[in-house]
């Protein structure tokens, strides 16, 4: 495989590229995952929140379990989400064996079968119900080590043999997690900090952020290649934030090599290729579509019939796409006609990706790059039921390319060992993305109520927030009574 681009190394990606990172600890007690001695290495989720989603969520856990003896495993009933102290999951239910007996009882997760020890949880009697100890990697604990009828299932074999699945479709916190109702504990200690000191902060989190997705990139470059890679997250990001999965799908079912060869640079036929496998062409129409929708419809049809693809029936389920309550602007159809236009226009967009980055003012290059502005039906029409609009609006838009630099160029440019930028400082000058309920969140839980939005008002910054949300209020199971992190705050003044 031709990689294009020489791989930045883990050294690099800490003490280079993102200088500051290392002022950025997350909480011990938290598994990372995401150590990694090669690029090639299996980190397994990158937390065990993603692996407890995966437990919970039918459409990401496997069909075909089997318990580390052997036998076959039925979940009827995956417990319920334990927002408290203690197991994972209560009252789960399970069905095992050719007999399919059934045995009841809590669900413990972790991503190695030793973290059951190394969390302490034989001595604590809050896990003496767990029947269930479900892990990524393998290797069997000791019967005498869990309590007495609890089996083991390690998903990483089954999920490795699920085509298509990625934990980079897991978004954790659409998930129950606990928020705390009081003032929380960090912002006491916050409240002692300069405003400098806050944002010197966030800077470090939201480095060490990017710095663990670009080495997250640069093990799918080494197995998939820049181009494809480059391909996947931009789909991804397009589906931001109800539509990821159907997108990383889409990547996938129709990759961006098979794209170019049927398509070449015609974005109509691209469009019709990413429709169709997307499960959202029809031979027909709908009432209340103008003469020039249902053209443009007939003429992607005539594409879509004739490509192999749509021979051999392959295509994204269309029940997985999420079009309720979308803006018409952010419906998948219209993101789907903004990624043809723009893969049409480039055969190596990794290339074309380090060169716009190359100049003296990165993001605004890349910026005018992503924002796609085309002359198609899309182009006139927010929907194809609604009027053609006198002014052509962007496919792609300003908001949406600004998270595309942000969570897909940035970070893949580090994998790529494209230091230019970074010597330059862009990560000071990131553009912000749009705020999100996420976002103020957690400026709201650090800082209270009365915070300045100039603490976190750069791209950076923004994604500090969302990574020390990640780390520590994702998984606060104690409305931050046992949460560690203004002890961390503490000790990092001090440093």
């Amino acid at each position: 495989m031709n990689l294009r681009f020489p791989l930045a190394s883990s050294l690099s990606f800490s003490d280079t590229l993102f200088p500051h990172a290392r002022r950025y600890r997350p909480r011990p007690s938290v598994s990372l995952g995401h150590a990694r001695e090669t690029p090639t290495q299996d980190p397994g989720p990158e937390t065990e929140r993603a692996l407890q989603c995966v437990w919970f969520d039918e459409r990401f856990r496997p069909k075909s379990l089997k318990t580390t003896d052997g036998e076959p495993v039925q979940v009827e009933y995956p417990g319920r989400w334990n927002l408290g102290p203690g197991p994972d999951f209560l009252d789960a239910a399970l069905r095992l064996g050719a007999g399919a007996r059934r045995i009841e009882g809590d669900v413990e997760v972790h991503v190695r079968p030793s973290d059951w020890t190394a969390h302490g949880h034989a001595q604590d009697p809050r896990y003496a119900r767990v029947r269930v100890h479900v892990t990524y990697f393998g290797g069997a604990l000791p019967p005498a080590a869990l309590p007495t009828g609890a089996v083991q299932i390690a998903l990483r074999e089954a999920l490795m043999a699920t085509p298509l699945f990625s934990f980079d479709q897991i978004d954790p916190a659409a998930y129950p997690y606990a928020a705390p109702t009081q003032p929380a504990p960090c912002a006491a200690v916050l409240a002692g900090w300069t405003p400098d000191e806050k944002e010197a902060l966030l800077n470090a989190a939201g480095e060490e952020r990017l710095r663990r997705r670009a080495e997250r990139l640069a093990a799918a470059v080494v197995e998939r290649g820049a181009d494809q890679v480059f391909y996947e997250e931009y789909l991804v990001a397009l589906g931001y934030p109800h539509n990821k999965v159907p997108f990383r799908r889409l990547a996938a079912l129709l990759p961006l090599e098979r794209l170019r060869s049927e398509a070449g640079d015609d974005a109509e036929k691209a469009e019709a290729l990413l429709a169709g496998a997307a499960g959202l062409l029809s031979e027909g129409w709908k009432p209340g579509w103008s003469v020039e929708a249902r053209r443009h419809a007939r003429r992607l049809w005539d594409h879509w019939w004739k490509s192999p693809l749509s021979q051999r029936g392959v295509r994204v389920d269309p029940s997985e796409w999420r079009l309720a309550g979308a803006r018409p602007a952010n419906h998948p159809a219209r993101r789907i006609a903004g990624a043809a236009t723009f893969f049409s226009r480039w055969g190596h967009p990794a290339d074309e990706l380090r060169h716009r980055a190359s100049g003296a003012d990165a993001a605004a290059c890349l910026l005018e790059w992503l924002d796609v502005r085309a002359g198609t039906f899309w182009a006139f029409h927010a929907s194809r039921a609604g009027r053609a609009s006198l002014k052509p609006a962007a496919l792609i838009g300003r908001a949406r390319a600004t998270a595309i630099l942000i969570n897909v160029c940035v970070p893949l440019l580090a994998a790529l060992d494209v230091r230019a930028p970074f010597d330059a400082g862009w990560l000071d000058r990131l553009p912000p993305e749009a705020p999100s309920d996420r976002l103020r969140l957690m400026a709201r839980t650090l800082f209270g109520a009365g915070h300045p939005p100039s603490l976190y008002d750069t791209g950076l910054r923004r994604q500090g927030l969302l990574q020390i949300f990640q780390d520590y209020c994702l998984h606060n199971r104690s409305h931050c009574a046992e949460c560690e992190f203004p002890e961390i705050l503490r000790r990092m003044r001090m440093r």
